[in-house]
């Protein structure tokens, strides 16, 4: 027997399906969540999408050499984290964003952060989140320091970093990434950490580790599931490419 995101599996060897992940985007409208999605997906960039959809897409991808069915899911919140008990038990972690250019999305993620803060101190073993600054390229028009972001993490214990959807791939794939090992990490005993920053071009040193386990749960009823498949090739090279991303200009 193994444990795979708190999931008993027995090991043999017709059973070789990968470990899976639920991530949750969280954000005011036009903070990228979906930029940063398709970023990670894909590869590319995208410049124009509809912000009124909330989907869920699914990709296996390779994290430190193990297989893993990654869930992500863009919300779209049109009053704020007023229905948040659609993603609350389904998410293994979470990936507050907001633009570093915008002090509204600031504050949005803030309230979002409070919801989850409630939500780990209710619930046992607490679910990883990370605070995310996006927009790092639009550094001129900053209206949120990374030292706010970072007190802002401190408060509620989560790990934060700044990228940008429209830049480097590796820093944002470098962040689900993380999103993944915190969810699956079995060293912290689900103890929430210190903030801890990560720019664009640092790498991740000393972050504390968090569980989670996984819940075989229906995917939500309000967001559509879009699954990212790759060809045989591909797979070799770990490549995804996205077949269907509904709404979105991908260039």
């Amino acid at each position: 027997m193994s444990l795979m995101f708190g999931k008993m599996k027995t090991c043999n060897s017709a059973d070789r399906s990968p470990a899976e992940c639920n991530l949750v985007l969280l954000g005011v409208q036009g903070s990228g969540k979906s930029a940063l999605t398709v970023k990670f997906l894909t590869k590319r960039f995208i410049s124009e999408y509809d912000p009124h959809l909330e989907d869920v897409y699914s990709s296996e991808v390779v994290v430190d050499q193990q297989p893993v069915m990654v869930r992500v899911m863009d919300t779209f919140d049109q009053e704020g984290p007023v229905n948040s008990e659609r993603y609350l038990s389904w998410a293994n972690a979470f990936l507050v964003v907001y633009s570093i250019d915008s002090m509204e999305s600031f504050k949005g993620s803030q309230l979002y952060l409070q919801i989850l803060s409630l939500h780990n101190k209710t619930f046992r073993p607490r679910t990883p989140i990370i605070l995310l600054g996006n927009k790092l390229d639009m550094d001129r028009y900053r209206q949120v320091s990374q030292c706010d972001g970072q007190a802002l993490a401190s408060r509620f214990g989560c790990l934060f970093f700044e990228v940008s959807a429209c830049l480097d791939f590796m820093s944002v794939q470098h962040v689900f990434h993380e999103a993944v090992r915190r969810a699956r990490s079995e060293g912290g005993h689900g103890r929430l950490a210190s903030a801890v920053y990560v720019s664009e071009d640092k790498a991740l040193i000393g972050v504390p580790s968090f569980t989670t386990p996984y819940k075989e749960l229906p995917a939500p009823t309000t967001a559509k599931l879009v699954t990212v498949k790759t060809s045989r090739a591909q797979r070799k090279r770990r490549a995804t490419t996205l077949t269907l991303l509904k709404g979105l200009k991908i260039f």
